[in-house]
């Protein structure tokens, strides 16, 4: 009996440790464009042409815009960085050969080709598509100092990326489902 609460005490605090590596508190800094960067009007509705790489063309909306468009999930994830619960997003177990496009602009951030099984909860990945597609940002929430990854046309939160990932790159890039879209190849 000793050693079944002593397990269970073990592997409750490995799961709030797994937990809190890709949660992500909604009160974090908002982010602000550098001065002299080109921002986008708030009428910008719809996405440049380029999807697959980053040129420069910010995109900007209204909260009430980003509410209607993203649904209340989407938006608290993406808009205010909240974070879903490990196992229940929609592509953490996926396995299916595509693309996971930024769900609120549509930028190309991961190819399958990419992602791995970290045993977090959340899809995971060693590499982005284009480096060019997110912002890396520092996030000092949660009593540590982590990596925030943000959508460089939309700035929406993504999730985080951490040094403990696999070969080549070393990286694990921490997402939310609910801040990705996935395209099947065909």
């Amino acid at each position: 009996m000793k050693y079944a609460l002593t397990f269970a005490l073990i592997v409750c605090s490995v799961s709030l440790l797994v937990f809190a590596g890709c949660r992500r508190s909604a009160s974090a800094e908002a982010v602000i464009a550098p001065q002299g960067a080109p921002m986008a009007t708030a009428d910008s509705n719809v996405a440049p042409g380029n999807d697959e790489e980053f040129d420069g063309k910010e995109i900007t909306k209204t909260d009430a815009e980003w509410k209607k468009e993203l649904g209340p999930k989407a938006y608290k994830v993406l808009r205010q960085a909240d974070t879903e619960y490990p196992y229940t997003g929609e592509y953490w177990d996926n396995h299916e050969t595509g693309t996971y496009y930024c769900r609120a602009c549509h930028l190309k951030i991961f190819t399958s080709d990419t992602k791995f099984e970290s045993g977090t909860g959340w899809p995971s990945f060693y590499q982005v598509a284009n480096k060019k597609n997110v912002i890396e940002k520092e996030d000092r929430t949660l009593g540590e100092v982590r990596t925030e990854v943000l959508c460089a046309r939309c700035k929406s939160h993504l999730g985080h990326v951490f040094n403990d990932g696999p070969k080549p790159t070393g990286l694990r890039y921490c997402m939310n489902s609910l801040a990705l879209k996935f395209e099947k190849s065909r």
